[in-house]
């Protein structure tokens, strides 16, 4: 009786029948095949087959020693490396854009560092907002490639033109810095937004190792910088090999992204992600695809999954000897002749809404979290001085605190389950920062807290907090959605993560523009330059 069984499914095979696009599939819940289980007991009552489309089983690719996590770890490095560049070199933008002193008590700071961060912001929520609206419209890498284009180029205009050639003056300087600025902002931005969605398809690891590479990238950028200036003394040529490592680094993870796309790993997982195909415990998955269907031997009635009732095709749909004995063969359904249209707007909303209702604590607590942070990073941390330490100490206090974010991120790997509205509460507590850093700066002439340490102690305490509770939500919130919607989640959190950015650094700005004209410090607006250029 085993041997009939196998003859029988031999027979059933694509070259035998008349088109050679045949899929078959025998998958009997109510059955057992006679070849797999020859000793198993007759069922009771012949009642319905279920097929399932195809039998092929695929093995799931290995991440062998650990290249795909290491590419993606670069990843994040790639898309907050060069607004990092242009912001670590603090003390050469402070020379370079010098204003006039106007009291006694004047240092003759621009606003520079203030007015980057700003424009930042602004520019990558325009960035996030219309990268998540085009989700459905452009490819993933289309997006990602684009992202690395904008990134890399104002980088280089500005190391070579403008700090190398020095072909403009303070004010053309200055203006560029912004735009050039505005434009990294966008590439980098739909980079990163496309990739949280792109690590929303892969397991759980990856979206961690993409935000600890974003806490790494401000590592390097702060020991390239330190190193950079004790070994060279001129503030130009130091600034020069700064922008040279930053886009040496650049490059080499836009290489490594085309790369990895390619391999199987993160072919496998995206395209399963893509079908709404479901991870079991393992990483194995279901023996399905794309539907499965009910056929009734009886009435010849046929059920798929959603819902939809039929008759099941005879001519072209069964082969006739295969029809005789019960079994049940699909051909492949060909693809609709209709131009493919964009998803329209309410069904775009619909999507969306749908996904916020699942995640909205997770979106709340990385916003507030980066809301936070940016009330005080990187613009008042950047305005602490000391007379001991001088332009170093903003500088030191900007490395411990990347280097503790860095921290932070490694310890969201460890495995806990957070509840939304825990994450939620225990990053509103963050709050507690603002004043403590208020207190190392202000009163300008003599700050509450005026050592040197207590800077540094609160940096790392907000670095390591902010790590942590600024990647927990991300990582957590793509795994609460159907894998089909992973993409959207982690775009979706993109965007709320971008408006606690916007919100942080728009009141970082005012709060300092306000503390300018209150203590006058400056009588006039950071554009009145002491360079003859201008």
């Amino acid at each position: 009786m085993c041997s009939m069984g196998v003859e029988r499914r031999r027979q059933a095979t694509p070259a035998q029948t008349p088109e050679g696009n045949v899929v078959m599939s025998f998958s009997f819940e109510s059955y057992q095949l006679e070849d797999e289980e020859c000793q198993a007991k007759e069922a009771p009552e012949k009642g319905v087959l279920t097929f399932t489309e195809p039998a092929f089983e695929e093995s799931v690719p290995d991440d062998r020693y650990h290249g795909i996590y290491f590419a993606m770890l670069l990843a994040g490095v790639g898309f907050l490396l060069p607004y990092n560049s242009f912001i670590t070199d603090v003390d050469y933008l402070h020379q370079k854009f010098k204003v006039r002193p106007q009291g006694k008590h004047s240092e003759g700071r621009s606003s520079i560092v203030f007015d980057m961060s700003l424009t930042y912001i602004l520019v990558a929520l325009v960035a996030v907002v219309l990268n998540n609206a085009l989700v459905e419209m452009l490819s993933l890498h289309t997006r990602i490639t684009a992202g690395y284009v904008f990134a890399l180029g104002p980088l280089v205009f500005i190391g070579v033109f403008d700090v190398w050639l020095e072909k403009f003056t303070t004010r053309q300087a200055y203006v560029l810095n912004l735009m050039a600025v505005g434009v990294v902002a966008f590439g980098c931005t739909v980079q990163q937004s496309s990739f949280y969605g792109y690590m929303g398809m892969l397991p759980k690891r990856y979206t961690q190792g993409v935000m600890t590479g974003e806490s790494t990238a401000g590592v390097i950028i702060s020991l390239s910088r330190i190193f950079t200036k004790l070994l060279i003394k001129n503030e130009r040529k130091n600034t020069i090999i700064f922008f040279l490592i930053s886009i040496g680094i650049e490059l080499m993870c836009f290489t490594l992204h085309l790369l990895v796309r390619r391999t199987q790993f993160v072919r496998y997982y995206t395209s399963l992600a893509r079908q709404g195909l479901t991870e079991t415990k393992g990483h194995t998955m279901e023996s399905s695809t794309r539907y499965r269907v009910h056929h009734d031997v009886i009435t010849e009635e046929v059920r798929f999954d959603n819902g939809a009732m039929g008759v099941a095709p005879i001519e072209g749909g069964i082969d006739p000897e295969l029809a005789a004995s019960g079994t049940y063969v699909r051909f492949d359904v060909p693809n609709p002749k209709i131009k493919r249209s964009w998803p329209s707007i309410k069904e775009m909303i619909l999507h969306r809404y749908i996904v916020a209702r699942v995640i909205w604590t997770y979106m709340m607590s990385i916003a507030v979290s980066y809301f936070i942070t940016l009330c005080l990073f990187p613009g008042l941390e950047s305005e602490i001085r000391n007379d001991m330490l001088g332009d170093w100490l903003p500088i030191l206090v900007m490395a411990i605190f990347n280097m503790s974010d860095f921290v932070g991120k490694i310890l969201a790997a460890l495995p806990y389950d957070w509840n939304g509205g825990r994450l939620l509460m225990l990053s509103c507590v963050r709050v507690v920062f603002i004043p403590l850093f208020i207190m190392c700066v202000y009163p300008v002439e003599s700050p509450a807290l005026s050592h040197p340490a207590w800077p540094c102690i609160f940096s790392l305490l907000m670095g390591i907090s902010n790590g942590y509770f600024g990647s927990v939500p991300m990582i957590l919130a793509a795994g609460k959605v159907p894998p089909e919607q992973r993409e959207l989640a982690g775009n979706t959190m993109t965007v709320s993560y971008m408006t606690g950015l916007m919100m942080g650094s728009a009141v970082a700005y005012f709060a300092y523009s306000f503390t300018i004209h209150g203590s006058s410090l400056y009588a006039e607006a950071p554009h009145n330059f002491t360079t003859s250029g201008y």
